[in-house]
């Protein structure tokens, strides 16, 4: 009997053991998750206090950005700011006064072979027909032109004959005063840019291209501003490259303003505004270079004619000045022909006449276009450009 309890007592205890540990897994496979840790929350940013409520800025460390190391790229280039353009130093031009004077050295260094070959025939003993035939020669050559010629020769002939026994001085004497003559002393050779009645004085500047013709309005503007003069250059050249650069570049030299337009623009608008400037500004001249014609071409010398009708609009051209380069001698006179058909030329520019040119050119171009050689061009200098000035000519043509 107490057997029979023991047993039950036994097995109540194994079968209460077993149910509690039943119950204790049950319990830890349907506990749920522990909730989540509460996040920190942070105060909103207080905003900012003005006028008295305003706290006083603390001074903290700052880096520039060239301290900052940024992830990965190129580094940071910090440009240096352009330098400033300077301005070209404006050049003050030598006085035009006695100019061909000073240049009479270069001048004479190559063309006075006529001077000195006519003083050698006319020193011969005996001036026979011959010796007449090679002074006519002599001077055909030298590009005087057949009918200045033929009157020199008569004139010659005959003083001469008068004078009869002649010295070295006589000769250099009746040589010069006949060269003269056929130069001519009477004619007006200053460049009018100074009408009465108003301001700007007009200057057109037109010729064939390889003249020089721009190089010499930019000459011109040195020969104007050291004679007092202010200057506005209108580059109507829109058609040759780099023509209106060029011009400008002389202007800025001496301080001229230099109107320009696109390339292969209208040269009649161009000019149209150069001349507008000019009386806006008040300057004394305007300069208008043109560009180069082929006298060949009748489109191209219409189109002249049309620049000056346009600028003519504000008031008429003072001075047309035809650029011939002198060594193509009688070329020249064809080039010169044309021109004077489309615009009234008023004056001659002979350029490269330090050159092969012949002296001569100076007779001939004046009795074939009726207007007289107002400047020469003796070398490539700035202010190589001179005022024409027929005794200080023919004093070089035939040496000392």
């Amino acid at each position: 009997m107490e057997t029979v309890i023991l047993a039950v007592v036994i097995a109540v205890v194994v079968l209460g053991a077993l149910g509690g540990l039943i119950v204790g897994t049950r319990r830890r496979k349907s506990l749920p998750p522990p909730p989540p840790k509460a996040p920190d929350i942070t105060a909103p940013p207080a905003e900012p206090h003005v006028g008295e409520e305003a706290e006083t800025p603390r001074d903290e460390p700052r880096r520039t950005i060239e301290e900052v190391d940024l992830p990965g790229g190129p580094p940071v280039v910090v440009e240096e700011p352009p330098a400033p353009v300077e301005a070209p130093e404006i050049e003050i031009p030598e006085p035009t006064a006695g100019r061909l004077v000073r240049l009479r050295t270069r001048l004479s260094r190559s063309q006075n072979a006529l001077g000195k070959g006519l003083l050698t025939l006319l020193s011969r003993e005996h001036l026979d027909e011959d010796t007449w035939e090679e002074i006519e020669d002599t001077l055909l050559t030298a590009d005087v032109g057949v009918q200045p010629t033929q009157e020199l020769v008569e004139s010659l002939r005959q003083r001469v004959k008068v004078l009869g026994t002649r010295t070295p001085a006589e000769l250099r004497g009746l040589l010069r005063e006949e060269l003269l003559k056929l130069v001519g002393t009477d004619a007006d050779r200053t460049v009018r840019t100074e009408p009465a009645d108003r301001k700007p004085g007009i200057v057109m500047v037109v010729g064939v291209n390889g003249t020089g013709k721009t190089t010499t309005t930019g000459k011109l503007a040195r020969v104007l501003v050291a004679d007092g003069r202010s200057v506005v250059l209108g580059a109507a050249d829109t058609f040759r490259a780099a023509a209106a650069d060029q011009l400008q570049t002389w202007g800025e030299r001496v301080g001229a303003y230099t109107v320009r337009g696109p390339e292969g623009g209208d040269p009649a608008s161009v000019a149209f505004d150069a001349v507008k400037e000019g009386k806006e500004m008040g300057v004394d001249v305007v300069l208008i270079d043109t560009a180069g014609r082929l006298h060949t071409k009748t489109g191209l010398m219409d189109e002249l004619g049309k620049v000056k009708r346009v600028v003519e609009k504000h008031a008429p051209l003072d001075e047309v000045l035809l650029v011939l380069d002198a060594t193509t001698g009688q070329n020249g006179l064809v080039q010169a022909r044309v021109f004077a058909e489309v615009v009234d030329i008023t004056g001659i520019v002979l350029t490269k006449l330090d050159g092969t040119a012949k002296g001569g050119i100076v007779v001939a171009v004046q009795r074939e276009m009726g207007v007289p050689v107002k400047l020469i061009g003796l070398g490539e200098g700035a202010d190589d450009l001179a005022p024409f000035e027929p005794e200080a000519f023919v004093d070089a043509l035939i040496g000392d």
